[in-house]
């Protein structure tokens, strides 16, 4: 179809005959797809009437350059490839978002070709628009889909993963600091013998809900790490900030009361143990691959799991080295 108009507009503007301009406006305007034509700055000569589905009318568009009606984040990539068709590149594909008239964006995919002409010798460029929302509306479920964990709908280890590599590198540029938070459920294993498998899905689902609840910054990351065991990574946050953060999931976590009676401790119902690790950065420090902030967290939990559970332990990490100290227990 583009290649099919552009070679409409070249014969019109190379020949002058009548019959080619009506052939190409006939077939733009008979498309269900939006054709603009425009000149390599971007500005708008001519634009099929299927633009009203966007909201807008022809003459609207005629003489505006793509600024009006593309959204500023997407703008620079669309200006980099008129760049290209300056250049000489004949054909291009790009997705972007047009702000329809009442403000809202719509994904549309541009397929955009350089007609030659004959006359003037720059060319214009013929682009055909179609509308991809729904496609891309797919992807990005897609995507969500592949980075959450099915049974609780926190972010999956593969997200964790991706996460606090971003997260980490982000420290080692700035020198600044990373906690990371290690949760796992008390007694889970005789939860799940006691009560079956149906209801401990359910636990982990109320717990998870609880953990997500509890964080209050949307940079701050809960994922299902494995089995019962639930990962938060705290950008950003100190060893104190962390363990606050800690000590609100903990609680967050005891409040749903939901029935234990086989605990071996007596509390009779859910509760979480907390293993909490920052990595400090330093002056000519050498700050540990994010297994080791991992390994910290871990040695944390496993305190608290000696310690009597229901409760939050701590490690530092701070120029390779890791130690350990209590920081806080169940009141309850």
């Amino acid at each position: 179809m583009l290649k099919f108009l552009s070679k409409l507009f070249s014969r019109r503007t190379s020949s002058r005959r009548p019959d080619a301009a009506v052939d190409f406006q006939t077939l733009a305007e008979g498309n269900n797809d939006v054709i603009f034509r425009c000149g390599k700055d971007g500005i708008v000569n001519y634009v099929s009437p299927s633009i009203r589905l966007f909201g807008w009318v022809p003459e609207e568009v005629l003489g505006q350059g793509p600024a009006m009606f593309i959204l500023p984040e997407d703008l620079p990539a669309v200006l980099a490839v008129l760049e290209k068709h300056k250049a000489g590149v004949e054909s291009t594909r790009i997705s972007f978002r047009l702000r329809r008239k009442d403000g809202t964006p719509v994904w549309l995919e541009a397929s955009a070709r350089t007609v030659a002409d004959a006359v003037c010798g720059s060319g214009d460029v013929v682009v055909v628009l179609r509308d991809v929302e729904e496609r891309k509306q797919l992807e990005e479920r897609l995507c969500r889909l592949a980075m959450t964990d099915g049974l609780t709908g926190l972010a999956n280890r593969r997200a964790f993963d991706e996460a606090l590599e971003s997260e980490w590198l982000r420290v080692r540029r700035t020198k600044g600091r990373l906690s990371l938070l290690l949760i796992d459920l008390d007694h889970f294993k005789g939860f799940n013998d006691h009560y079956g498998h149906q209801v401990g899905d359910d636990c982990l689902r109320a717990v998870a809900s609880a953990i997500q609840e509890a964080l209050q910054r949307p940079a701050d990351l809960a994922a299902r790490y494995g089995g019962e065991e639930i990962a938060v990574i705290l950008p950003n946050t100190d060893l104190a900030g962390a363990v606050a953060v800690a000590v609100s999931v903990r609680s967050a976590v005891e409040a749903l009361c939901i029935p234990h009676v086989v605990t071996g401790a007596g509390a009779e119902k859910v509760t979480i143990s907390v293993g909490v690790a920052t990595a400090l950065s330093a002056v000519g420090a050498s700050i540990q691959m994010p297994a080791g902030l991992l390994r910290a967290a871990d040695t944390a939990l496993y305190k608290a799991k000696n310690n009597g559970r229901n409760r939050v332990e701590t490690a530092l990490v701070l120029s390779g080295d890791i130690s350990t100290s209590s920081s806080e227990a169940s009141t309850g």
